[in-house]
């Protein structure tokens, strides 16, 4: 009898918490804690659940607040160690519920359940958890209010499902210690929004009930939740690794007539350590670091005479990444971590070891970060670093701080980075963000002073999805100014931009969404004030309620280009002042459908002759155990009174296999003509539990066209080969 009143009281509370917030649309919303214990097998039969409310929810889309077609129940709770969640996904066609992929970390349009979480409930950044009816788990970390997202992020939670007649059902169980967050006075708050999305029909419901004028993965806004008497604990993993395998290279002695192979057999033990310091300190540290199982970097095509963004793939760099961004509009950052344990031809460096903190204390999210790589051949050692902090300031949805980063090397050499940023939100959805960065390297023969040395920004910009959006920019970089850590698209100039677009979501209409928009971006040399570069766009964006989206866009452009640059063999684009339009259209699928295509179609002039890009990237799912896909990237580029002009070919071609949420294997080829190589990646993995895999990768390279230059030697099929075999497993003391 107590123990049934007690469930009463258990429900009934979270009946009216959950009714109150439905009624109110805002405020703080207390979670139920687990009554008793669950079962993480998707069954979701346990007396716990049925002690539990359901959230309110609502549909996202295709109809804001409309009638979804089928019925969805979510409930979430905790306990003194885990937060939980679990989900009833009703379905009137249990046959057509989707599962198209069995890869962890891959979503290929699959029915889905997600929670998105703030831990630090900062309105910046937050953690993706989800789950597929197959019980697929995938994992992202969102920053900049999710206008970034790192899918190579990993978390140690679970996941189970089960599909019936009826629909299917799921449960997450996520350990409060891969979340961390700040405890207050016995009280926790995070941000939450948990969604459903049934792919047959493109319907999504999430809780809270979010404005479509907002994405729904937004930070800013979740809903506030509390959970009272808990503490992360001081979590402690330890992840050692095995390594073995052949690396082969092929290298042109002096005076030799023929290339010849080098084969090396490759040893190597290292580990990785986590530990929670304190509740919001956490340390990695990691030694003899190694990254043999990150996938290939996607080929791309640089029609610019500017340098190409990759982005991070690494583990021990995603972290809580977010909180190292500090970025300027026109693609710059003050700080990259790619540009760490890579040489400036792209091939890794070894890490003989690094350390990384993140933490929130008093207010202030800080984080630092220290590495330190081998010497190779005529490079240097190298100890490279950095430090971020940033306070909220004015309201919950502004920040100020700063960063600096460092380069030093054995040899002498030294480049320091230093920045102040602020983010202010001024009213409604408006924000002002003011960004300087200066920076201070050994190489510099003379003092440049503050201006050549140093990069400024200011942007005030309006968020929102619907309606009017506009943004407006200044970015000016000195010449002087060279971040070593960071990542510079452009040197030495003035920007300023304006950008605006309204978003029409109209209500009984085939469209959910549709709307012009307008941008023009203005580059100014800062030696003699002269407009280097503009460009001006006009477009229409759509978006059919099916899921179906794109865009029509019109181009126009001026560049003067002072040296000539090469795009490729042996054609180059010639210095002059050049003005050219081009148009452009862009289409992509919803993504349930198990075999789909997008299409990006770009034609019209270029600089003194004329280009037309077809880029198609074609997915078929054609079983839940595999997926085949890729792009194909043709650029047509022609000069008629030069005579001259060239076709350039990129494609990739994935498949995406899998036995089971264990066993999976990805192979990537890779086609790109511009440098004549075709490239071959396979990584095989087996996942024990997580955080304890077996990974077998083989990575080579093969030269497409082999004959050289006359009088040099024909260079051979393979440019390299690797072969790696590692075994990692994660204990937890």
């Amino acid at each position: 009898m107590l123990v049934r009143t007690g469930v009463q009281k258990v429900v009934l509370a979270s009946l009216l918490a959950a009714a109150r917030l439905h009624a109110q649309g805002q405020g703080e919303l207390d979670l139920p804690r687990l009554p008793s214990p669950v079962r993480i097998d998707g069954v979701v039969n346990d007396s716990a659940w049925r002690a539990i409310a359901p959230l309110p929810l609502t549909l996202h889309f295709p109809r804001f607040q409309g009638a979804p077609s089928e019925r969805t129940e979510i409930r979430v709770a905790y306990d003194d160690e885990y937060f939980y969640a679990a989900g009833w996904f009703y379905d009137s066609r249990p046959e057509g519920i989707r599962v198209n992929s069995l890869y962890r970390d891959r979503w290929s349009g699959d029915d889905t359940f997600a929670l998105f979480i703030d831990a630090f409930n900062d309105n910046e950044t937050g953690l993706w958890f989800a789950t597929t009816p197959a019980g697929i788990r995938i994992d992202q970390s969102i920053s900049g209010d999710a206008r970034t997202f790192s899918d190579s992020w990993n978390a140690a939670w679970d996941a189970a499902t089960q599909v019936t007649p009826e629909g299917w059902f799921a449960e997450i169980r996520i350990p409060l210690s891969s979340l961390g967050f700040q405890e207050r006075e016995g009280k926790v708050v995070m941000g939450l929004t948990v969604t459903r999305l049934h792919a047959r029909t493109n319907e999504r419901v999430t809780f809270p009930a979010i404005d479509p004028a907002h994405e729904f993965r937004q930070p800013s806004v979740m809903q506030d939740v509390v959970l009272h008497g808990v503490k992360p604990g001081r979590p402690v993993y330890v992840t050692p690794y095995l390594l073995s395998g052949v690396d082969r290279t092929t290298t042109l002695p002096a005076g030799a007539a023929a290339y010849a192979s080098d084969q090396a057999f490759v040893r190597e033990a290292g580990a990785d350590l986590k530990y929670g310091v304190s509740e919001s300190f956490r340390l990695d540290l990691s030694f003899n670091t190694d990254f043999a199982q990150v996938e290939a970097d996607d080929q791309q095509v640089n029609l610019t005479r500017f340098p190409l963004f990759f982005p991070e793939k690494r583990q021990f760099f995603q972290e809580r990444a977010g909180v190292f961004d500090f970025g300027f509009q026109n693609g710059g950052r003050l700080f990259h971590s790619r540009q760490i344990g890579l040489a400036p031809d792209g091939t890794p460096l070894r890490i003989l070891g690094g350390a990384r903190v993140v933490a929130r204390t008093g207010g202030w999210d800080l984080a630092a970060l220290d590495v330190q790589t081998a010497r190779r051949g005529d490079l240097p050692s190298e100890n490279l670093g950095a430090f971020r902090f940033k306070r909220r300031v004015a309201n919950a949805f502004s920040y100020a701080g700063g960063m600096i980063t460092s380069r030093v090397d054995n040899a002498g050499g030294r480049n320091i980075a230093a920045g102040l940023d602020g983010v202010v939100r001024l009213f409604g959805n408006d924000y002002l963000t003011l960004r300087s960065a200066a920076t201070f390297d050994d190489a510099d023969e003379e003092d440049p002073g503050f201006f050549g040395r140093s990069q400024l920004y200011a942007q005030w910009q309006r968020r929102t999805s619907r309606g009017l959006t506009y943004t407006f920019e200044v970015n000016r970089a000195g010449a002087a100014y060279r971040p070593d850590l960071g990542f510079l698209p452009r040197e030495d100039f003035l920007r300023s931009s304006i950008y605006a677009q309204h978003v029409f979501m109209p209500s009984g209409s085939v469209f959910r969404s549709h709307g012009p928009g307008a941008i023009g971006i203005y580059y100014f040399r800062n030696g003699d004030g002269a407009l280097e570069t503009y460009n001006m766009s006009y477009w229409w964006i759509y978006e059919f309620r099916s899921g179906t989206s794109g865009w029509f866009e019109m181009v126009h452009n001026f560049d003067e280009v002072t040296a000539p640059f090469t795009l490729g063999k042996g054609v180059s684009v010639l210095p002059g002042r050049h003005r050219f339009a081009e148009f452009w259209f862009n289409i992509s699928p919803p993504p349930g459908p198990l075999l789909r295509t997008s299409a990006d179609v770009r034609v019209g002039g270029f600089y003194d002759g004329w280009h037309a890009r077809l880029r198609l990237g074609p997915t078929w799912n054609v079983s839940r155990n595999l997926e085949i896909g890729g792009t194909y990237e043709l650029d047509r580029i022609r000069f008629p009174e030069r005579q001259t002009g060239l076709d350039l070919h990129v494609a990739r071609f994935r498949i995406g296999a899998a036995a089971n949420a264990k066993l999976s294997a990805i192979a990537l080829v890779q086609f790109n003509s511009v440098a004549n190589r075709l490239g071959a990646n396979l990584r095989l993995r087996y996942n024990f539990r997580e955080g304890s895999d077996l990974w077998l990768v083989y990575d080579e390279g093969f030269n497409t066209e082999r004959e050289a230059e006359p009088g040099s030697p024909r260079l051979p099929l393979s440019s390299g080969r690797v072969f790696r075999v590692k075994l990692t497993h994660t204990f937890i003391p």
